[in-house]
């Protein structure tokens, strides 16, 4: 059983190298934008080792740079990872159904887009010990490169860092610029968010409106409508 385990663990952390190579990456953006939130390198640093969602963090740092208050942080951090839930639905039915409850509950804590990726094209039983070889190698990338973010916004001119903080955008375009490429209804939503969002910050008369619920208006409104007039038939946008 320990060899088993040791195995899988092993695996784990040779398939999270590259993921950690992303992470660092990518999370340097991350860090640039939290120094610019008034978070301070440790705070930051926690929070990436802790959360280690990049929607979830870059739409939380960008309400406590906006001010917003700690419901509307709240209920965006909800909206914002729930697909973390039916990602968790998804690897509970790959584990063994008497697996412990504290593996199931460590395994949740570490569900990224990659990861899970990775776990869920495990062929047979997804043992909890590779998720957490990958947990504890992409885990430190997505840390310290969220530090090295923060401690580079702290010593670079302003225009360096205003030019490495495009990076995080960058990534979210990289997610929704395929599909919106290859479905016009996703590339008319897109449009739709990018107009609608420059109406709410551009018209006086959503000066009433915090932007931490105008964000919140917007990504509510517009995913319900999208799944009322586009829903999903059964079986569409799933793998073979």
């Amino acid at each position: 059983m320990l060899t088993d385990r040791k195995k899988w663990f092993l695996k784990g952390l040779k398939d999270g190298i590259p993921i950690m190579l992303g992470y660092f990456a990518v999370s340097i953006a991350l860090g640039i934008l939290a120094r610019k939130a008034g978070i301070t390198a440790a705070q930051a640093t926690i929070a990436s080792a802790l959360i280690m969602a990049s929607a979830g963090q870059h739409i939380g740092f960008t309400l406590i740079a906006a001010g917003a208050g700690y419901l509307e942080v709240v209920v965006m951090e909800a909206i914002a990872n729930a697909r973390y839930l039916l990602m968790s639905t998804a690897l509970s039915q790959k584990v063994d159904p008497a697996l412990p409850l504290r593996h199931r509950l460590l395994m949740g804590l570490w569900i990224t887009d990659e990861i899970f990726g990775v776990s869920v094209s495990v062929e047979g039983r997804l043992n909890p010990y590779y998720n957490y070889g990958m947990a504890a190698v992409a885990t430190p990338g997505w840390a310290l490169g969220t530090l090295a973010g923060v401690v580079l916004g702290n010593v670079l001119p302003a225009r360096v860092v205003s030019a490495l903080s495009v990076g995080l955008y960058g990534m979210f375009m990289s997610i929704f610029v395929p599909p919106a490429r290859k479905n016009r209804i996703i590339a008319a939503l897109v449009a739709i968010s990018f107009a609608a969002s420059w109406a709410f910050n551009a018209l006086s008369w959503f000066d009433i409106i915090s932007p931490g619920v105008k964000i919140i208006i917007l990504t509510v409104a517009i995913s319900l409508g999208a799944a009322l007039l586009f829903p999903v038939k059964g079986g569409e946008g799933r793998g073979a």
